[in-house]
């Protein structure tokens, strides 16, 4: 049974061998097809990334494409680079003068532009191509100011100056380079004046900032150039003083013949005022003056202060209190901003105010009250260190108020002519004098002989006895009667026109 048992279990006993290891004889196949699918897997994903590279290392369009990209912010980057360089440098660099137009700078630096030598550069057919001024200014923006000059025939000329515009201009000033960038603002105006508001901006290298105030000083020169030897006569406008007209040509003290002693006496006290200010400060007086000239009709009240502020280098500013739009609050203002050196001259200042209550019947009231013409000369708004003229053909008809000594210490009556008076000008007008320009100041018709000196001399006594005689009798003759009719006569044919010319003192009046 033994024997016999062997074989059915070696039978046996393969069958569970074969079944144990069939498996593991499958397994290397198994492992194979593994790897097989890896790189099945992997084959394409291979192929697809080099499929990708040939097309974009082989597609021109795509690789300009990326070129360009690449440029773009290479430009970007570098634009602002610069940028942020620029603005580094222009703050280390350089150093900028802003000049509003309501600073005083403002009109002598366009003045000293306008003053530059304008000469206008060629291009090929005749074309401007750039306009070259003195000190190496160069611009493309021009303006234009027009300005008329008057010849002795009587033969006008129209001067066209091309000056810098609004724009942008380079200039050399002393060997270094000034940008001038003019911007006017049309969206800002100057409500009183209208005009739009304006900038100048000065820019150069930081170490060339002290040339400014030089440039400034120079510009103020020019036009204190500009206007010497001449007085300037501003007028209110808005709440600023601006010059009115060109200025004119100053007059001299003896062009204006006032009855003996008068001119030098108030001159004298009002030099006497302008070397105080010391004493006036001292003990605690308001340092103002006020000069009320009273007369009739042609005496001379305005011409003297013309005079008299030719003879100090004074300018005047006229001021009108009846002009619409004036109040109390711009007069103060006025008043406290008078340009140095100025006398301000209020001309009939009776007919500003013939009454206390300023009323018609269409509805106008006067803008500036008399209270507030009263507060504005000595009120405790009223600003120093001013000058103030008046005139008046009607003394009488002024307030008392308004002529007490604080706002007029000084009152001069210029009456009509007397004979000493009349004498002096006729001399002025016949005799052998000669003006400051070489010119002699007599006057000869055709063909009619020069008098003598002696011959004049005479001749002005006999006017001077002539005009005391019709006083006597109540007829008087102005100095502006009397100059007038020195100009149109000679000397002989004067002597015979003088008494028509009086008249009545009430008719005068």
């Amino acid at each position: 049974m033994f024997t016999r048992s062997l074989p059915q279990t070696n039978q046996k006993g393969p069958e569970v061998v074969a079944s144990s290891t069939t498996p593991s004889l499958e397994a290397p196949n198994v492992s194979n097809n593994v790897e097989a699918a890896t790189l099945t897997t992997a084959g394409p994903s291979k192929e697809g990334e080099s499929l990708i590279s040939r097309m974009m290392a082989d597609n021109p369009y795509f690789s300009a494409g990326a070129g360009l990209m690449g440029i773009g912010v290479a430009l970007t980057a570098l634009r602002r680079s610069v940028t942020l360089g620029a603005t580094f440098a222009q703050r280390r660099m350089l150093v900028s003068l802003e000049i509003p137009s309501k600073d005083r700078a403002y009109p002598w630096f366009l003045e000293w532009m306008a003053h530059q030598p304008v000469a206008q550069a060629r291009g090929k057919g005749g074309a401007s191509s750039l306009f070259k001024m003195s000190q190496g200014l160069r611009s493309h923006e021009l303006a234009v100011e027009t300005t008329y000059k008057q010849h002795e025939n009587g033969a006008s000329e129209a001067i066209f100056n091309l000056v810098p515009g609004p724009g942008t201009h380079y200039f050399k000033y002393r060997g270094s380079w000034f940008q001038v960038k003019r911007e006017r603002d049309s969206k800002l105006m100057d409500l009183h004046s209208g005009s739009p508001w304006e900038t100048l901006t000065l820019t150069t290298l930081s170490t060339s900032r002290n040339l400014f105030a030089s440039l400034l000083s120079e510009a103020r020169a020019l036009a204190e150039a500009y206007t010497e030897g001449k007085t300037v006569v501003y007028t209110a406008w808005g709440v600023e003083w601006r010059p009115f007209g060109k200025p004119r040509r100053r007059r001299e003290m003896g062009s204006v013949v006032l009855a003996d002693g008068i001119a030098e006496e108030i001159e004298a006290d009002l030099k006497g005022f302008l070397s105080r200010g010391k004493w006036y400060a001292e003990r605690g007086i308001p340092y103002r003056r006020g000069y009320l000239l009273h007369g009739p009709p042609g005496s001379g009240k305005t011409s003297f202060i013309q005079a008299l502020a030719g003879s100090l280098n004074y300018n005047i500013c006229l001021m009108n209190l009846s002009e619409r739009g004036l109040t109390d609050d711009k007069l103060n203002h006025l008043l406290g901003l008078v340009p140095e050196r100025s006398f301000v001259l209020l001309e009939d200042i009776d007919s500003a105010f013939s009454r206390r209550v300023q009323t018609s019947e269409d509805g106008y009231k006067s803008s500036v009250t008399f209270s507030g013409l009263l507060n504005a000369l000595d009120g405790v708004a009223s600003s120093e260190e001013r000058i103030i003229f008046m005139t008046t053909n009607h003394f009488d008809r002024l307030d008392p108020a308004l002529i007490r000594p604080g706002r007029i210490d000084v009152q001069q009556l210029l009456d009509d002519a007397v004979g000493e008076q009349a004498k002096r000008l006729f001399v002025k007008f016949y005799g052998n004098s000669i003006g400051e320009d070489g010119e002699k100041g007599r006057i000869l018709k055709e063909g009619e002989m020069p008098l003598s000196d002696q011959e004049v001399e005479t001749m002005g006594d006999g006017v001077e006895k002539l005009v005391e005689d019709e006083r006597k009798h109540g007829r008087v003759i102005s100095m502006a009667s009397l100059q007038g009719h020195f100009i149109r006569t000679s000397a002989r044919e004067s002597m015979e026109g003088i008494r028509e010319l009086c008249q009545p003192r009430e008719a005068q009046a």
